[in-house]
């Protein structure tokens, strides 16, 4: 049987910054506690396979799971300082694509195109254990790579020291916080510093 029309020009879903769970369901996901007290937590994880939440029901949110890991867990005072420019950065991007735009929430669940997440995590990484005044040059200097330097960063990090709470503070984790919070950065002054890093002694590495 013949398609009608309007099946055929029907729009993929696009849920969150980019997420087309028609097309692959590998996402990152961002999640916003309500509270935005001291203390408050956001968490950005991996997910492998996608799961339709509902309002009783959200996505789950496991530190090591088959199909779903944490990477990285914020304050949510850090997560407030880059959130804007995060936001100008993959609304750029979505506009190039020719996809909609979006915002964040004040609480809850945001899918993110597994691309923008990796890039969203290496910031992330860089700044969650970052003296707050430097967040400002970790961000500039985030702005500053293309996203194939981003990729690459979240690539050889997330293979060393990916695990949200395992890694933190150490390792790739670590290089990759000195070299987003130096000014200025290049692709060639992250790459050595993270060389450096490796021939370090262990026992100095984290």
């Amino acid at each position: 049987m013949a398609k009608t029309k309007a099946a055929t020009d029907k729009k993929p879903t696009v849920l969150g910054f980019g997420f087309q769970p028609g097309l692959s369901e590998h996402f990152f996901l961002l999640t916003l506690s309500r509270s935005k007290a001291e203390g408050a937590e956001v968490t950005l994880s991996e997910h492998f396979e996608w799961f339709e939440p509902t309002a009783d029901v959200p996505i789950p949110v496991p530190l090591n799971a088959a199909n779903a890991h944490l990477r990285v867990i914020l304050r949510r005072a850090v997560w407030d300082i880059i959130a804007e420019d995060v936001k100008a950065e993959f609304n750029r991007r979505l506009r190039i694509y020719g996809q909609k735009t979006n915002k964040w929430p004040q609480s809850g669940q945001v899918p993110i195109d597994r691309t923008l997440g990796k890039e969203l995590c290496v910031l992330a990484w860089a700044v969650e254990e970052c003296d707050p005044m430097l967040i400002p040059i970790a961000i500039r200097n985030w702005l500053g790579l293309v996203p194939e330097e981003r990729w690459w960063l979240y690539t050889m990090t997330n293979a060393a020291t990916g695990h949200a709470l395992a890694g933190r503070g150490k390792g790739w984790r670590k290089a990759l916080r000195y070299a987003l919070t130096e000014n200025p950065v290049s692709e060639g002054l992250i790459q050595r510093r993270l060389a450096e890093f490796e021939l370090m002694p262990s026992e100095n590495k984290n």
